[in-house]
Formats: C-alpha cells, structure tokens, sequence
C-alpha cells in the first residue's frame, strides 16, 4: 500500500496494478499486462475465443487451456476466421503438455482453412493424438438444416 501511494504521488501518471507500473493514459482496450504463469487449467469443453480469429489465441491459450473438446468456429475467411495460425498453435502448444491426453477439434464449419490444415498436419495430429471430429449429423429446424456433432461426456 506505501508502495502505491508513493508511486502515485512520485509519478502522477502512473500507477501499479498486481505490482506492475502501468500508465493509465496509455491503456486501451488492447493494451494488456503480462499474465503470470501457473499450472495449466483442464476443462471437458473449450471453445476457441473469437471464431477462430488470431486475434486473440496463441500457443500459450492452448499451453494453459488443455480441453478434451476443442470448438472451432469461424466460417469467414475475409476476417481470417478459422485461422491456420491459431490451428498451428494448437498443436504447439498441445506438443508442450507432456501427456498425451487425447484431445478433439470440433470444427463447426467445413471451411478450406480447416481441410487443408487438416490434411497437412495429419501425421502431427496422431503423434499428438489430436482427432478431428467430422459432422456426422444433420439439424432439421422448420425450413434450415445444418451439420452438427454429438458430444458425450
């Protein structure tokens, strides 16, 4: 606490939060702090953040986030959705787990991205032991209808 009111009266500008100076005047919403390590967090589902997009997924997401389920949307390949990079850094970051626990990828969208990703890294994905789930299923809603998938937990 007397570290932080020294700081802000030293330096009106800036401020500490979790311990690290940060300037206030220059945080965006993009702007963020270093996150500090711990031990990865395990989950039955995860869904991959922002269609996909690169944005927002590195290696390190899938380092700490090790799900059994991957979901992959993004059916927009203008905006880079779904993103080889962020399917690359899937299996980066799955290479890091030191276990071999097995782990599906539910793409929710038949895109090029996803085929030929798929196709390229196939042999990667079986050392990984990485299953990409197909749609083995069809939705019937009033006058639509869509490919879906099961999931049993």
């Amino acid at each position: 606490e007397d570290e932080l009111s020294r700081s802000s009266h030293s330096n009106p500008g800036k401020s500490l939060v979790n311990g690290i100076k940060t300037n206030p005047a220059s945080n965006s919403p993009k702007s963020s702090l270093p996150v500090p390590m711990g031990p990865p967090v395990y989950v039955d589902l995860a869904y991959i953040p922002n269609h996909c997009s690169g944005k927002n997924t590195d290696p390190e997401f899938f380092k700490r986030v090790r799900a059994s389920y991957y979901v992959v949307s993004g059916n927009d390949a203008a905006n880079g959705e779904p993103s080889r990079a962020v399917l690359d850094a899937l299996l980066e970051g799955k290479s890091q787990w030191g276990e071999n626990l097995q782990v599906t990828l539910i793409p929710t969208h038949d895109t090029e991205v996803t085929r030929e990703w798929y196709q390229q890294t196939h042999e990667k994905q079986q050392e990984l032991n990485i299953m990409v789930l197909a749609s083995s299923s069809t939705v019937v809603m009033q006058d639509e209808s869509f490919p879906a998938c099961k999931i049993e937990f």
